[in-house]
């Protein structure tokens, strides 16, 4: 299929280079880029005519007022919602899931009522549901997903009956790519008299929506998703509901009297939007919105559906890589593990060579649990995206795989802490880890460093990893082991990681405190030294998070000796 080759040029943050190279931006499925015409239209919006809006009789207000309420009209068209009514305007999808939960959901559940969720749920659509049921009394039930990332239809029916009070389920999934069948699963749900609830925040963004048709209550989306700004989303929900529903927020434009007696609510939309407003964010996302509509959409998904198959029929050839997610049903994601690798380190190598994609758990933690999975690294397209960018992502996984898995150094169970950093047989000293990382000249040699360093780092025998030495607070498995020297007062540390890069920063930090007193570990400003270093700005907020576990509880384990 010829590639939508001019719609690149488009996107400004896409004409930049990652780390000397040129960028591929494959995350979409966490954030969209956003065109010229979206960034303009925020533009303006503050340059031409900022005010606030529905207020004052001003000019500017007036011209502000117009443009936000005719978003709501376009999303209304978008999206083939009834009534610009039933548009809510809230900071995204989690915020409109968590004020359907609210308002319907505490309002209208109680003891005994069942709430159906789906397994590949993102957390946003789990949360707030098990929240409700704690203060209803209501119970979840979950439907199956088998183990191709299909929903388990029969499972669904199993879990379906009249107790069934609510079905809120995603439209397609986040995490796998699965699109479940939305408008079966509504009609069988709506037959039991439940309310239904569609999470639509992967699905704007590569097909048609059509509401009315759906059939569905509710439905969510977030507009970064769909190439607009951040910090804005749309809630639909149809009229008789919404107008029977409590206010969620209280404060300004929700009111039509407020006196000391008592107060009365404004009528749809505005009684569920307290406050100023995201007004930019509208404007942003009506243009957003506007350049979608400008698209074929029959062809935007046929073209995505090449580009993943290009992608999966790659992987599928590159020994180690396992599919995650398998069903023919599937929107432009590609999910995957690769063996001897964890996740974390697949991403940041690819990364270094200008390719960004998405590892963890990707808020579906059930998911990823069900399927036996800590995490995978995903890839996800969209109508940005060329065949090239597929090659390009298929080239550097290949060079990262080229890369032998790290290997045990000792299998047998030695005295822990002989070799580690920091003591004296050791080559890994914080003198010459300094020298390594300050003779780096960028961010790339620097990583390229903590990856070979984490590679002399001993590994602990599998004996030693264990539940009660692991740390929590990092996405890769960390494991910490000490031993206190009573004749010369010193603290000695081991540690491993299922992760290369964690385990590259584990030898940093122990080379700093291995073989120092209690009272001394607790004096060091370890984040001024890995400052220095030049390494707090640069990590992720993964593994940034893992480092600061790791150095907490060093300094814990020291406090109690000091």
């Amino acid at each position: 299929m010829k590639p939508f080759t001019d719609l690149k040029a488009l996107f400004p943050a896409l004409q930049q280079e990652a780390h000397g190279q040129p960028l591929v931006y494959l995350d979409n499925a966490a954030t969209t880029q956003k065109p010229v015409a979206v960034i303009e239209a925020i533009n303006h919006y503050y340059r031409e005519y900022n005010a606030n809006v529905h207020r004052a009789s001003h000019y500017l207000s007036a011209k502000a007022t117009s443009a936000f309420e005719s978003a709501r009209e376009i999303t209304r068209h978008f999206i083939n919602a009834e009534s610009t009514d039933e548009i809510i305007w809230t900071r995204g999808a989690t915020e409109a899931l968590n004020l359907v939960a609210q308002s319907w959901g505490r309002s209208q559940l109680k003891a005994g009522d069942e709430i159906l969720l789906s397994a590949m749920e993102h957390h946003a659509n789990i949360v707030p549901w098990q929240m409700i049921a704690e203060q209803t009394g209501a119970e979840i039930r979950v439907i199956n997903v088998l183990e191709s990332g299909e929903l388990d239809l029969k499972s669904f029916r199993e879990q379906l009956s009249d107790r069934t009070k609510l079905l809120a389920v995603t439209q397609i999934s986040n995490a796998i790519g699965t699109v479940n069948p939305v408008e079966f699963l509504t009609k069988e749900a709506k037959a039991v008299g439940a309310v239904v609830l569609i999470d639509g925040s992967q699905a704007v963004a590569h097909t048609s929506v059509d509401v009315q048709k759906m059939g569905c209550d509710f439905y969510v989306f977030s507009g970064h998703k769909v190439f607009g700004p951040t910090g804005i989303g749309v809630l639909y929900g149809k009229k008789n509901l919404l107008n029977e529903m409590p206010p969620w927020q209280s404060g300004g434009e929700m009111i039509k009297e407020v006196s000391f007696s008592g107060t009365s609510f404004n009528s749809l939309p505005f009684k569920f939007e307290a406050g100023t407003p995201n007004i930019a964010g509208v404007i942003g996302l009506a243009e957003a919105l506007n350049f979608v509509s400008s698209m074929d959409m029959k062809q935007v998904a046929e073209y995505e559906q090449s580009l993943r198959e290009r992608a999966e029929q790659k992987l599928q050839a590159i020994p180690g890589v396992r599919l995650i997610g398998t069903t023919e049903n599937k929107a432009a994601v590609v999910s995957f593990v690769v063996d001897g690798f964890h996740h974390q380190d697949v991403g940041l190598l690819l990364d270094q060579q200008g390719i960004a994609v998405r590892t963890g758990h990707h808020c579906a933690m059930p998911l990823m649990n069900h399927l036996g999975l800590k995490g995978t690294v995903r890839a996800s397209f969209t109508l940005y995206n060329t065949a090239d960018d597929v090659d390009r992502f298929i080239l550097a996984l290949t060079k990262v795989i080229d890369h032998e898995p790290v290997k045990p150094v000792h299998e047998e169970v030695p005295d822990l802490f002989a070799v580690m950093p920091g003591e004296k047989n050791s080559d890994l000293s914080r003198q010459t880890i300094e020298e390594a990382l300050l003779k780096s000249g960028n961010w790339q040699d620097k990583y390229r460093q903590i990856m070979l360093m984490g590679k002399k780092l001993p590994q602990l025998p599998e004996a030693f990893k264990t539940d009660d030495t692991r740390l929590h607070g990092c996405e890769s498995n960390v494991w910490l082991h000490y031993f206190y020297d009573q004749e010369n007062m010193t603290l000695h540390f081991a540690a491993d990681s299922d992760a290369r890069v964690i385990r590259g920063l584990i030898t940093i930090v122990l080379s700093a405190v291995n073989g120092l007193r209690a009272c001394d570990i607790q004096n060091l400003e370890l984040n001024t030294w890995l400052d220095q270093l030049g390494l707090l700005n640069h990590l992720s907020p993964s593994r940034g998070n893992g480092l600061k576990a790791i150095i907490a509880e060093i300094h814990s384990t020291a406090h109690r000796y000091y």
